[in-house]
């Protein structure tokens, strides 16, 4: 909400108040105020000037050379360019040593041979925004009233000397989307009064009741209507003073009949519509649903196609609006319209936020209808416009308004003691400063004791409990008089738990291992839903789901990876590597799914390039499996965990391992399956994805202390001949049971099948470091334990010393 400091002064007193500092109070009681912008700031020397002459340049076809009286001694030549300027009009002149917005000083200068002593100036070039602009000075120069002063501050009367202070503000506080709700704030904080303008209309004899009937037929949509008829208005430009209000509130002046219905809208809040009566088509107004497939052409010159949820203002026959978004262009009030027929009706939120989200119109008046309006401010809304339009419309207000009225208005009543109010503010206000806030706010309070019995005006139906007073209180007394005091009793120094510091853990480590962090949807299509899952259930299927691409919930992370992968590659970004911290969800019969977190990654592309030294190193399965060990080694957990070889719908069946943890699976890593990858467009991938409440939760041994060796160790490498089947873990575990304390390292070097090999063979190479940290090793201590190592790999695993 744009509000005009300017505009603010005719309802609330601000003497002494700079609008920077209201600003800095309003924000302080509650409502934020985003900024203040001062319109003319930085215009100088801008004054009314008076066009004596003007006559086409001799040289230039499209330049003026024109005479201007700008109060001073002498008149002073200017060329103008302008396609509006002529003789007699009142102009905004920036003289020589004006300055203008963005800094623009203007100096004596020559134009095809002719002297120019400053500028005539259009509303652009003073720093109005060209879509404010009304259309009849859009191209050309701003020309002032007749009577306006020679010599004036331009910048004064244009308004340009104003404050627009913008307001944030929240859904409940929907009274502050009008002027006069802003005085009551302002009047509140303040401590002064509100001086709200009193409708004061002459009605002619004829009634409006012979023009006009009204039939309400969706009466819960509707439950007021008001119409009013004005004759023999005369369509033309608005007063001044009313555009330049429009346009410091936001909103383009188009003519006076339709300015008018704006700046009551501004001012009260409520919207209205003004139709022109010789085009409505009859003299009936029926307010009905529309009909399934119904059309109307909306201002906007689009035509739109209704259905039965969208409420319709029609002629008996045709809708010539959609009530509350838009009017008709059929009944628009043009430059040739006599006869308004003025709209002024409460229509629901529900009905008007429906029609306005499906046509995608979002007006001024939709926003308010759908926020709520004052009901008692309807039909002196409708009033009030009636009043300007005979004032500066030159019409004829018929007598009476035809109504339709089963609007029932019950403001609610709401109490609250001062015990409640000083236990729940830690304060101690006294009855009288309670009253007294009730009292700037405009409630209407009952004081029993100390039990304080408010009713609140319809305008403000955001209060209607106990604690909406107590933050009325709260706020006007002043949050900044509101004692701060330490809680009392004892307190906890805050951190992250265990589990919340493992998965902080997790993050940093494999973002310094090189991949990045993606968060994508939870939401998958029914194929999706199941692929890679850990835990196989039934996806849970959303009851309203935004597409059929996000209808479920996911089970596992890896395809919506894999999908980032994609959308990568397609975009010429071929080395990848992400992971992703989140939640899958999982059905097991109850009103909600199983939230379970899991850690999963996805890698494409080379892990490094060295240019230089001329190595690429490709993404392969050690490289994913090395990663998760790094990480298990981190937390402590590594000892636990082994490899199982498996296939996994959706992976590679020879290149596929399961993760165990004390022998029971919590997650895989493998290569994607070569349909896959064909399917997505995919070169090699590797994917891992694992549950994160096992490794967080395992109880992993306290580290300690190890002294660095003070004695020699001895390695020994041996290769050993096994068949085809017999696994390189299997092989390092019977190693690493049998090698006893003294075996502190078995690791896997080489791995050889061909040639030289008997058939179904292979030869597995291990690297065996045996260590003391008591004494140093003998060759016969070591051969000892070396031997009893071969004997258990040959008789576990039927290896064979490789000759």
């Amino acid at each position: 909400m744009y509000v005009s400091y300017k505009w603010l002064e005719n309802y609330v007193d601000l003497s002494g108040v700079t609008p920077e500092e209201l600003a800095e109070k309003i924000t302080r009681s509650g409502i934020e105020v985003e900024g203040v912008e001062q319109i003319g700031d930085g215009i100088k020397g801008v004054v009314v000037g008076h066009v004596l002459t003007c006559e086409q340049h001799p040289d230039a076809d499209k330049l003026n050379i024109c005479t201007v009286d700008v109060g001073e001694e002498e008149p002073v030549q200017i060329i103008c360019g302008a396609p509006n300027v002529a003789k007699g009009q009142k102009v905004a002149v920036a003289k020589v040593g004006a300055v203008l917005p963005g800094n623009f000083k203007i100096k004596k200068a020559k134009l095809r041979g002719e002297v120019s002593q400053g500028m005539i100036c259009s509303l652009q070039e003073l720093g109005v925004e060209s879509k404010l602009v009304p259309k009849e000075h859009a191209d050309g120069i701003y020309v002032f009233p007749e009577n306006e002063e020679v010599g004036a501050d331009a910048v004064e009367r244009l308004s340009l000397d104003d404050s627009i202070l913008e307001l944030g503000l929240t859904p409940n506080r929907s009274d502050c989307l009008s002027m006069l709700g802003v005085a009551y704030e302002v009047a509140a904080i303040l401590d002064r009064d509100v001086k709200i303008p009193e409708p004061s209309v002459s009605e002619s004899g004829e009634k409006a009741s012979d023009y006009v009937s009204v039939r309400v037929e969706a009466k819960e949509d509707n439950p007021l209507y008001g119409a009013k008829i004005i004759k023999n208005v005369k369509i033309g430009p608005s007063p001044a003073w009313m555009q330049h209000a429009l346009m410091a509130a936001g909103i383009r002046p188009h003519n006076n009949v339709v300015d008018i219905t704006n700046y009551v809208l501004l001012e009260y809040g409520q919207p209205l519509h003004a139709f022109d009566y010789d085009r409505f088509g009859s003299k009936e107004v029926v307010v009905r649903r529309a009909h399934n497939g119904e059309k109307i052409v909306t201002l906007d010159d689009t035509e739109r196609t209704l259905s039965d949820h969208q409420l319709v203002i029609t002629n008996g026959k045709a809708p010539v609006a959609l009530a509350g978004v838009m009017g008709g262009a059929d009944s628009e009030v043009q430059q040739d319209t006599t006869t308004v027929l003025l709209e002024a009706a409460y229509f629901t939120g529900a009905i008007v936020r429906g029609a306005s989200k499906h046509h995608g119109l979002r007006s001024e008046a939709s926003t308010r209808y759908e926020k709520g309006v004052d009901p008692e401010r309807v039909l002196k809304a409708g009033e009030r416009a009636a009043q300007l339009m005979a004032e500066y419309a030159g019409g004829e207000v018929l007598e009476g308004t035809v109504l339709f009225d089963e609007l029932t208005v019950q403001p609610a009543r709401v109490s609250i003691t001062l015990d409640k109010i000083n236990s729940s503010l830690g304060t101690a206000i006294t009855a009288e400063e309670v009253e007294g806030i009730f009292r700037r706010l405009g409630f209407p309070v009952e004081v029993s004791g100390e039990t304080f019995n408010v009713t609140a005006p319809t305008r403000r139906g955001d209060i209607t409990i106990q604690e909406d007073l107590l933050e009325e209180v709260a706020r006007l007394y002043g949050y900044d008089h509101i004692p701060m005091t330490l809680p009392q009793g004892a307190s906890t120094a805050g951190g992250l738990s265990p589990y919340q510091a493992k998965r902080r853990a997790v993050r940093r480590y494999l973002e310094g291992a090189g991949l990045l962090q993606a968060i994508t949807y939870s939401l998958t299509n029914d194929k999706k839903a199941t692929q890679y899952a850990l835990d196989v259930k039934e996806p849970v299927r959303l009851l309203m789901p935004m597409s059929e691409e996000r209808s479920n919930l996911r089970l596992s992370i890896v395809p919506q990876l894999l999908e980032v992968i994609s959308y990568n590659k397609a975009r010429q970004n071929d080395s990848l590597a992400f992971y992703e911290v989140g939640a899958v969800f999982l059905n097991e019969g109850e009103e909600l799914p199983r939230e379970e977190e899991h850690i999963a990654g996805a890698l494409a592309g080379l892990w490094h390039s060295h240019l230089w030294q001329g190595e690429k190193k490709p993404v392969d399965f050690y490289v994913a499996k090395g990663i998760l060990e790094g990480m298990f080694e981190n937390l402590g957990v590594s000892d636990a965990i082994s490899y199982r070889q498996a296939v996994i719908d959706g992976l590679h069946p020879g290149r596929t391992a399961e993760i165990l943890l004390n022998d029971e699976v919590i997650g895989f890593v493998g290569a994607t399956h070569p349909e896959v990858e064909k399917e997505l467009d995919l070169d090699a991938t590797y994917v891992f994805e694992l549950k994160a409440a096992p490794v967080f939760g395992y109880d992993k041994a306290p580290l300690g202390y190890s002294p660095i060796p003070r004695h020699p160790s001895i390695t020994r490498d041996i290769a050993l001949v096994v068949t085809q089947d017999v696994k390189a873990g299997d092989v390092q575990a019977i190693i690493k049971e049998a090698g006893g304390k003294l075996l502190k390292e078995v690791s896997v070097f080489d791995l050889y099948e061909g040639e030289h090999m008997e058939p179904g063979k292979k030869s597995l190479a291990f690297s065996l470091k045996y260590f003391d940290p008591a004494k140093t090793l003998t060759d016969e201590e070591v051969v000892k334990v070396h031997n009893k190592v071969l004997e258990a790999v040959k008789a576990k695993a039927g290896a064979e010393l490789r000759g």
